[in-house]
């Protein structure tokens, strides 16, 4: 859709958590409350139930519910992209639900366990765009690896918009991008790196300029604040942020498997917003680094505030 296409252009990608009730079931009051404080703080788009929204875990219902719960909290004001995975035909089937919701696009995420080819990476997105009106993004890492070829046949295949790197391969990217724009094509393109603030300036050097951010989830003012730098050439303040802040937290997430979900969730609750624990198969961080990144965060800001950014 026009909308979303034009508005993503601007501001951070925010991948909002799913919060839980204590009894396990979905608290849609505090995830309404969630995805309210992020578009309230400033992100450009919500992206609703995909990775650090747990869609693995999530029933059909409910992703349905909170997707519809991000449109109604976000009541146009920025787009909803709902997650979609799995094999093609429930990828397709979890389209049609985020459709119902109401959301203006989707996020397709790695086919569920098989290793594909290129062939079969094609098919599988060529049919879950033919199969909705939403615009499709795809989100590239693990076993869904793009060739150059690849991307320029998707960036023909009506309804596909976009790419979103979780990779990491600069090389490959760049590959990706020159063979896109040679043919006359375009794509809109994201970093998707767990914490993207750590490589933005690099993808920003291939033409790569928008970005997710976990962060943006429990401290949209850090986010915000490396943003505005990195766009306005504030090299300082982003090398500040990068040095005190991004690269121990990358350090300090590689501590334990999942914790690019379950530490960002536990950082929620921390700031003051009970959106509960994560669900099976992940589970929650040691409290020691929960402590450990409330001490990154004051610390950042404490840097920034010396430096009055």
């Amino acid at each position: 859709m026009w909308v979303m296409v034009i508005r993503m252009y601007d501001g951070l990608l925010f991948f909002p958590v799913t919060a839980f009730a204590p009894d396990g079931s979905v608290d849609l009051d505090a995830f309404r409350a969630h995805v309210r404080a992020g578009v309230d703080a400033g992100a450009a788009a919500v992206f609703a139930c995909c990775g650090t929204g747990e869609f693995h875990a999530l029933t059909p219902e409910e992703f349905r519910d909170c997707v519809a719960a991000a449109v109604e909290e976000t009541a146009g004001r920025v787009p909803v992209v709902a997650g979609t995975g799995y094999g093609t035909a429930l990828a397709i089937r979890y389209a049609r639900l985020a459709e119902e919701a109401g959301a203006d696009g989707l996020l397709a995420m790695p086919p569920y366990l098989v290793v594909p080819d290129q062939a079969g990476l094609l098919r599988h997105y060529t049919e879950l765009a033919a199969a909705t009106p939403l615009d499709v993004l795809v989100y590239q890492r693990d076993n869904a690896v793009l060739t150059p070829d690849t991307a320029v046949a998707l960036a023909r295949t009506e309804g596909v918009i976009g790419l979103k790197d979780g990779l990491g391969d600069l090389a490959l990217m760049q590959r990706i991008v020159s063979a896109v724009r040679a043919e006359g094509l375009d794509l809109l393109y994201v970093n998707g790196l767990p914490t993207a603030e750590l490589t933005a300036a690099a993808y920003r050097g291939i033409g790569v300029t928008r970005y997710s951010s976990a962060v943006f989830c429990f401290a949209p003012d850090l986010a915000l604040a490396h943003h505005r730098a990195l766009a306005s050439g504030d090299g300082a303040t982003v090398d500040l942020l990068v040095d005190g802040f991004y690269r121990p937290l990358v350090e300090l997430r590689s501590r334990g498997r999942g914790y690019a979900v379950s530490l960002v969730k536990a950082a929620v609750r921390r700031g003051g917003l009970d959106v509960g624990e994560v669900r099976p198969p992940l589970s929650e961080p040691a409290p020691e680094h929960v402590d450990a990144l409330v001490l990154l965060v004051e610390r950042a800001r404490a840097l920034l505030e010396q430096r009055g950014a």
